[in-house]
């Protein structure tokens, strides 16, 4: 997706289509499995199985991303800063809210609009059914975005140090929680607890990227770079399937530490494949940048529209074979989803992200030198 305050990397856009796509896999699994379809057992498979974790990689490259625009800019105006995140994510975020709430009209109540600012928390309505439950994480995002300009400003002025403090505490944090909560899986996965460091995490990986661009990978080394992060992040989720998957029991150790591990691989990740010399086939390169550009109303949904296919279609098997069958639905469904995203995107989104501007160029607020659009 073009920015307005850095120049354009197609590597980042490649990342949302992984992120996006990684997510879409984790539920086609879930709803093929329902239908009666072939599970996977592997922990090596848990990149699928736990692919949940692509909103980990969501996260981590958001908190990437923006530090990678404030290091580039050096200012921050923080009303312009959120009047683009508000045109970013508010029109597809209160279209879903909307039809949650359209959903569950005879249970609604009055102070359930307040759910617009915390989706992750308590009965919202977008997490009644599955058509909307992915909306979860935009409460997160933004209660990222109202603080990501301070919190870019201190690291400026004090260096990674002041980062990795607030790792610490959010360390402290985690493990107070876990001895008052009885269903802390869940905490861990779906709020500012569990999650908050992973924006942190990018933020620390942008610094060091920034610090190392002058440190030239050798061509031969990326490849290498690119293979070891990649082992990472799938010993990473096969220690998760092993030991703590998600949904097997109310309360691990396990998950206190969790999600800092998981962010760590995926900026490792990221740093890997920013580093990655060779480049993609170009008609490769364009489809998984488009798949960047409409990742956010792709992810937003394609819950929507596979639990709309496994009602009213269910499972389908053309040849009998259970794996084959499984691989032509992820090809059917994972492309009416991308033209579904497309739609979206060009109707919804697109519109809106024209009204963006720059935030902070040649501008001075109570920020003062730290003074910057996505």
């Amino acid at each position: 997706m073009q920015s307005l305050n850095l120049q354009y990397n197609p590597r980042i856009d490649q990342l949302r289509w992984l992120a996006a796509t990684i997510v879409f896999l984790f539920h086609f699994q879930l709803e093929y499995r329902g239908l009666g379809g072939p599970a996977l057992v592997s922990p090596w498979a848990a990149l699928i199985t736990e692919g949940h974790t692509g909103v980990g990689l969501f996260f981590t490259l958001s908190g990437f991303l923006f530090m990678q625009i404030v290091l580039h800019q050096k200012t921050i105006v923080y009303g312009d800063f959120l009047r683009n995140r508000v045109l970013r994510i508010v029109p597809l975020f209160l279209t879903i809210f909307l039809i949650a709430t359209s959903i569950g009209r005879d249970n609604f109540q009055p102070q359930d609009i307040f759910y617009l600012f915390a989706t992750n928390l308590g009965h919202a309505p977008t997490s009644g059914t599955p058509v909307t439950g992915a909306a979860w994480t935009i409460s997160l995002e933004f209660l990222f975005y109202m603080v990501f300009p301070f919190l870019a400003r201190f690291a400026m002025e004090r260096g990674p140090r002041y980062l990795l403090s607030l790792l610490v505490l959010m360390a402290f944090f985690k493990l107070s929680a876990y001895t008052v909560n009885a269903n802390s899986t869940l905490m861990y996965f779906c709020t500012f607890v569990g999650r908050f460091d992973q924006f942190l995490i990018g933020m620390l990986a942008a610094m060091l990227y920034q610090q190392q661009r002058s440190f030239r990978v050798p061509p031969a080394f990326g490849p290498l770079l690119l293979l070891g992060a990649t082992v990472l992040v799938v010993c990473e989720m096969a220690a998760l399937h092993h030991y703590a998957p998600f949904g097997a029991t109310p309360k691990s150790a396990f998950w206190i530490f969790w999600s800092m591990f998981e962010s760590a691989g995926w900026a490792a990740f990221i740093l890997a494949w920013l580093a990655f010399g060779p480049r993609l086939p170009a008609l490769l390169d364009r489809v998984l940048c488009h798949g960047g550009k409409v990742s956010f109303s792709f992810y937003l949904l394609h819950m929507a529209l596979l639990h709309l296919l496994a009602v009213q279609v269910g499972r389908v098997v053309p040849t009998g074979n259970g794996w084959i069958d499984a691989f032509i639905m992820i090809a059917l469904t994972y492309g009416a989803t991308w033209l579904l995203a497309t739609l979206s995107y060009n109707t919804i989104e697109e519109p809106f992200l024209r009204m963006r501007r720059r935030y902070g160029i040649g501008k001075t607020t109570e920020f003062g030198e730290i003074a910057t659009s996505k």
